[in-house]
């Protein structure tokens, strides 16, 4: 498909630069099936679902990953992507062409790394020196990697370190937020609780490549970027006994959308699942795993509006985000939420 055909015009003053406060404040756009849109709050989400819904978080936890140093003379920025191995990070870099192989890059609080390898997608495998595990390396020099249309209006600061983390977060690994959850609080997942809604959670973590840019002309030429995900045995056994008892499964966010679709056979069976994926959904794709998706709302023209309109239809989809605009809905990490529920044609 074309990608201009997920191009919207998006009024800068709808782009969040914080989070609502509390986090379950935030609006809750509601499309289900051909029901007319209903504007909710999250806090509201006990009353839209019904008891034996299953709803999935990932509890991946977003580390420091955004580390600026110097090769030389040289200025070098470097947003870590993906594990490779306890020292080796796949890493976006800044002004990348100013390194070689074997380059040593110096970063603040005496943290160093080596330039192993450039990829072809101008990334480069950064090996970090010493014993000290990574993630501790990274709690002294890094900060959290807000995403570019939020860290190019402010900067970082002391309340992101919160603000930017989902109260499941657990398995460190992410260079991004799974930023459906961020509306979760613990009263609110009391009230789930007590109306009968379930809880399981898987890891995705969460990679750099989830911001970057759709620049080829159709969908087919775009390579997706890969993140490394789990979903054990015990919790892919409670989520099709949910759904064989008639409960739907809800994804709470893409990543754990995307995780569950990679981990279900065409049988509609979640199966255990450890490593890679790279799936790519748009429109045409036949989901197996999920019934709905609560979400925010995307960029134009990426691959999570793609996504989106995979689920409901690309016609559906503008009408939503067109309600959205029109209304002064806040998009992207810090933005607003919707629960996406396709109809029996979408």
């Amino acid at each position: 498909m074309r990608v201009d055909l997920f191009d919207f015009d998006l009024p800068t003053e709808n782009i969040a630069l914080r989070p609502a406060k509390p986090r379950d404040a935030a609006r809750f756009l509601v499309a289900d099936g051909d029901a007319p849109l209903a504007d909710r709050i999250v806090r509201e989400l006990p009353e839209v679902l019904a008891p034996g819904d299953i709803l999935v978080f990932n509890d991946t936890r977003v580390i420091p990953a955004q580390l600026e140093g110097r090769r030389g003379e040289a200025r070098i920025g470097a947003t870590l992507h993906k594990r490779l191995d306890l020292r080796r990070w796949q890493a976006f870099v800044r002004n990348g062409k100013r390194l070689k192989v074997g380059d040593r890059i110096e970063f603040p609080a005496e943290v160093e790394a080596i330039a192993e390898e450039r990829w072809d997608d101008g990334s480069w495998t950064l090996a970090f020196q010493g014993e000290e595990p990574v993630e501790i390396l990274l709690e002294r020099a890094g900060r959290m990697p807000l995403p570019p249309y939020i860290a190019g209006k402010r900067d970082t600061d002391e309340a992101d370190k919160s603000d930017y983390q989902t109260m499941f977060a657990r398995e460190k690994g992410a260079v991004a937020a799974p930023t459906a959850a961020l509306h979760f609080t613990p009263e609110l997942v009391a009230r789930l609780d007590a109306a009968g809604i379930g809880r399981e959670t898987l890891t995705l973590h969460v990679g750099a490549g989830t911001f970057l840019p759709v620049k080829a002309d159709d969908t087919a030429e775009h390579q997706m970027h890969s993140e490394w995900g789990r979903i054990d045995a015990e919790t892919a056994d409670r989520l099709n006994a949910a759904r064989a008892a008639g409960g739907r499964i809800i994804a709470v966010g893409t990543t754990s959308l995307r995780l569950l679709e990679s981990a279900t056979g065409e049988d509609g069976v979640v199966r255990p699942f450890e490593g890679d994926t790279a799936i790519f959904i748009t429109p045409g794709y036949r989901f197996k795993a999920i019934d709905g998706l609560m979400t925010n709302f995307h960029l134009p023209k990426s691959t999570l509006f793609m996504l989106v309109s995979a689920l409901m239809g690309l016609e559906k989809m503008q009408a939503v985000y067109a309600h959205a605009i029109e209304h002064g809905y806040r998009f992207y990490s810090y933005g607003d939420s919707s629960l996406l529920i396709p109809g029996a044609k979408a």
